[in-house]
């Protein structure tokens, strides 16, 4: 007989949590399929509204925390006023670690596990019900697993999904839901006081957090929590701040008297006992603890007895610089959010206190929000479970917001050249195997092809000691990744424990993944002996595009294959390599850069035969041409991306001529053209015929035109082309006239103009970039005696702005209205000239007189 189904106390678990009082809300909600809760931090949503999703949906129920820490905390939690013990009724799972029997009926687990099992069972066979907690971060698998749930219950109708958080826009929250049933449980803090305590010291210099700021928020989180007995949490941005912030508090502590205090560590790299032990509360008799901590304990999860917070008010983001192709964590002033549910924290079980260890003008300048990730981080691994879950790039899944273009086209353009993805975007067999892996897709090829490309019995172990070094935050002295691999194998470097639990996890992932499928896969074969040009191998794979090469001898610069140029750290043990397969860069400037504009941070060496192996999707030979003094030259190169390793001349073809004189023109504009006479006045002419009547006369604008130079300049351009001056513009301008139009364009727009005399005056067209501008004809007045009415070009709509002359071509007047001219302004004209040009004539009566060139005598 089958045993019925663990149900859980909801009294017992809710006893004294506000969001208890929204019960019927949240069981009505849930009842529809779709829901979404909002509720403050403190409140108990994540206590009570699993276990409840748990009961309603008479199955497995699986719950995202965004970290291992926080998972781990909520189940314990839950399984404590359960009165279980984790892996019983109440489990989790997080990278390396599981606790799930036969009994587990709620299972709490980290996003990134959970959307590699909704991958490999898109209908989530067994499962109940799905809630995604802290959907407000906004973090990048959140954000995916959201709209691909959203189509998992497409599948599934009886699957029930909700979202909780503690400040979102639950409206847009449901919309990607199809409609969901929205809950909001308001807040029940304590009263809560605000103090402000700048430091007279910056808070950040180009390097990050200050020493003199970390030392004057030491000496705050002292004073504010010196004799109240209560239990403080100093927020920080990062891991190394907490670790340096703790040791100048027992320094302090210690050095000072008084009561006895435990400060206690909290953030993602430390073992999973430290972390319970920050989270875990303080026990009976021991002593006020202050608990220094990263964003982890800003929402997801709660350090119990807090009364007191001090937050430095800086936050740890991701960002991306596009143009050089770097992705890394900066230090940042935290969001208006991330601020007030800091200081909440402090008032959940009574009157609290926040020091905010920042000026309050900073307040107004914070951002409202921290942005999406999905905006500013590598999109690599998302773009290949995107393309496995069958919406390539993200098209058509319901996303809160969509990646950017530019970012997912280039995420694709690595998974093609990692061999994950087609050129349509599908994934390949082998892109579909490493988006199950629980592991980045980089360090995926890293992993996989390093353990069948070294050599030896050990190469899956060798493999997963070098992912391990840069998968966690183990910064090489001098960008020098060999030498921290010894330091780590000896055990004396920080962290060497937590890289040898996920070197052992690393290597196991590799030996399970030899199948017979993947073992025929080509990879690369190495040639690199060393210890040191194998991790550079091995680096190699993972980021082929930053392999790089020595600027020059004795330079500690590089060109990256991507085409960014960075420097070794001065006194690096890697300087004298002429090839490193590069893992991390950082912008930065000045001497540390070496004018680059970027610090290498974490390389390795290796041999040019093994960056070429690598490196070979990026190997391309080309030829390439210039325009030099006016002669085209050709060469042959041969280059590993942006790296050129050959270079040769060869005799230039019409093929070589074409793009060379054409980036010419469009770098320097139309004017590098050296265009004949004849090509300046028929441009000038269409650009006029183009003004009034539009199309399908051609635009004659310069931007316009170097948009079209393959169509009217390159028929022009040969092999023989060897200076812009023989090439014909005029003809090429010519091959732009819309058929039949051109035809009437000598009407339109003539480039001379009879005129009464018998003889023919040019007519000066304004420049093509004129909006408005009049045909100008300059002729002798005696040559339009007895003309009235002023030409129009154009079928009449463009009158001619007549420059009358003197014998001596010297203007007299400017008109476009000749009848008024001879019968007004021509008799002082006349009364001025006649004596001064007696030769000529200057008839009293315009009108009758023959129109004439000549002099009087000639006549």
């Amino acid at each position: 007989m089958t045993p019925s189904p663990h149900r859980f106390d909801l009294q017992s678990i809710g006893a004294g949590l506000p969001v208890t009082g929204a019960r019927d809300q949240l069981e009505a909600a849930a009842r529809t399929g779709a829901m979404v809760v909002t509720a403050p931090p403190g409140t108990g949503k994540t206590t009570l509204v699993p276990p409840l999703v748990a009961n309603l949906s008479g199955g497995l129920t699986l719950v995202t925390q965004p970290r291992r820490v926080a998972v781990r905390a909520a189940a314990r939690r839950i399984a404590s006023l359960d009165g279980s013990a984790p892996g019983g009724p109440v489990g989790f799972t997080v990278r390396g670690q599981r606790q799930v029997g036969e009994a587990t009926r709620l299972e709490l687990l980290t996003p990134g596990v959970l959307l590699r099992r909704l991958l490999a069972e898109p209908e989530l066979p067994g499962v109940a019900a799905v809630v995604l907690d802290e959907v407000h971060e906004r973090s990048l698998e959140t954000d995916l697993l959201l709209g691909m749930l959203s189509e998992a219950r497409q599948l599934r109708e009886d699957l029930l999904v909700g979202a909780m958080s503690a400040t979102l826009d639950a409206q847009a929250v449901a919309g990607v839901l199809d409609g969901a049933a929205v809950v909001d449980v308001p807040s029940a803090l304590h009263p809560l006081s605000v103090e402000y305590a700048p430091s007279p010291a910056p808070r950040l210099d180009a390097r990050g957090v200050t020493r003199d700021y970390l030392d004057h928020l030491a000496r705050t989180a002292v004073r504010a929590q010196a004799g109240s007995g209560a239990d403080a949490l100093v927020f920080v941005p990062g891991a190394r701040e907490v670790d340096e912030l703790v040791s100048r508090l027992e320094g302090l502590i210690g050095h000072g008297g008084g009561d006895e205090v435990e400060v206690l560590a909290l953030h993602g790299r430390l073992p999973a006992a430290a972390q319970d032990r920050a989270t875990g509360g303080r026990r009976p008799g021991e002593p006020p603890r202050i608990v220094v901590s990263t964003s982890i304990a800003e929402s997801s999860l709660t350090v119990p007895g807090v009364h007191l917070v001090v937050d430095a008010g800086l936050s740890r983001e991701v960002r991306r610089d596009r143009g050089r192709d770097m992705t890394g964590l900066v230090t940042v002033s935290a969001s208006r959010a991330a601020a007030d549910q800091r200081a909440g924290r402090a008032a959940r079980l009574g009157p609290g206190r926040a020091v905010r260890v920042f000026a309050e003008s900073d307040l107004v300048g914070m951002p409202a929000q921290s942005p999406p990730e999905i905006t500013s981080t590598d999109l690599t691994d998302a773009a290949l479970w995107l393309a496995c879950w069958g919406t390539p790039r993200g098209k058509g899944l319901p996303l809160l917001t969509p990646p950017p273009p530019a970012e997912i086209a280039a995420a694709e353009s690595t998974l093609h050249a990692l061999g994950l993805v087609e050129e349509d975007g599908r994934p390949t067999a082998r892109g579909r195997r490493v988006a199950r892996l629980p592991v980045g897709v980089r360090e995926a090829r890293a992993l996989l092809d390093g353990a069948r490309a070294l050599p030896g019995r050990e190469a899956a172990r060798q493999a997963a000691e070098i992912v391990a070094a840069v998968s966690d935050d183990h910064r090489p002295v001098g960008a020098d990744l060999p030498r921290l691999l010894q330091e780590l194998r000896s055990g004396r470097a920080p962290g060497a424990d937590r890289w040898a639990r996920e070197r052992d996890r690393l290597a196991r992932i590799a030996r399970e993944a030899r199948t017979p499928a993947a073992d025929g896969e080509p990879v690369p074969s190495f040639t690199g002996v060393s210890p040191a040009e194998k991790a550079g191998a091995v680096l190699a794979l993972a980021r082929p595009e930053r392999l790089a090469r020595r600027i020059a001898e004795g330079s500690r610069s590089y060109l990256l294959a991507s085409g960014t140029r960075a420097a070794l750290p001065e006194g690096s043990g890697l300087l004298g390599s002429d090839w490193l397969a590069v893992w991390e860069v950082q912008r930065a400037d000045g001497r540390a850069a070496d004018g680059t504009g970027a610090v290498i941070r974490t390389a390795a060496p290796l041999t040019e035969e093994d960056a070429l192996a690598a490196g070979a999707d990026l190997l391309v030979t080309e030829r390439s041409a210039t325009l030099d003094s006016g002669t085209v030259r050709a060469r042959r190169r041969r280059r590993l991306g942006a790296i050129e390793l050959a270079s040769t001349p060869v005799t230039a073809t019409t093929e070589d001529a074409v793009p060379a004189v054409l980036d010419h023109v469009r770098s320097r504009g139309l004017e590098a053209l050296e265009a004949s006479e004849s090509a300046g006045r028929l441009r000038a002419r269409l650009a006029l015929v183009r003004r009034e009547l539009g199309d399908p006369w051609p635009a004659m604008d310069e931007k316009s035109l170097l948009a079209r130079l393959e169509t009217w300049l390159a028929p022009q351009v040969s092999a023989r082309t060897t200076t812009l001056s023989a090439v014909d513009a005029t003809s090429g301008l010519r091959l732009l006239l819309p058929w039949p139009e051109a035809s009437e364009l000598d009407d339109l727009a003539p480039e001379r103009l009879a005129v009464p005399s018998g003889s023919t005056a040019r007519i000066e067209y304004p420049p093509p970039e004129a909006e408005d501008g009049r045909p100008v004809v300059a002729v002798k007045l005696q040559e339009l005696f007895g003309l009235a009415e002023t030409p129009r070009l154009v079928r009449g709509r463009v009158p001619v702005l007549f420059h009358l002359l003197s014998p001596a071509r010297r203007p007299l007047a400017i008109t476009d209205d000749l009848r008024s001219f001879w019968d007004g302004p021509y008799r002082e004209v006349r009364k001025e000239m006649r004596g001064r040009y007696p030769k000529h004539p200057w008839p009293e009566d315009p009108w009758e007189a023959p129109a004439t060139a000549r002099t009087t005598r000639r006549r």
